[in-house]
């Protein structure tokens, strides 16, 4: 893991660890529509139950969105545990 969770491939975060990544951060699913553009809370609540992902671009930009709320050490333990 890299400072600020640089080399996580956004791709092989799994549906858990973005739903833990989202709470840990302190968004509900309605709060991140917010706070992306063009993201809606049925978008976060497919992603978080495997039913359908987002483009890279648009999960990168949910990860960085988490990762200004976290710290390096929070990314880690979720992303790789779970």
């Amino acid at each position: 893991m890299g400072a600020g969770g640089d080399d996580v491939d956004v791709r092989e975060i799994s549906p858990m660890a973005w739903r833990l990544l989202r709470v840990a951060a302190g968004y509900s699913q309605r709060d991140v529509e917010t706070e992306v553009d063009d993201i809606m809370q049925a978008h976060i609540s497919m992603l978080e139950s495997d039913t359908r992902s987002l483009s890279d671009d648009r999960l990168e930009q949910l990860f960085d969105t988490y990762r200004a709320n976290l710290t390096d050490q929070q990314i880690e333990v979720l992303v790789v545990n779970f």
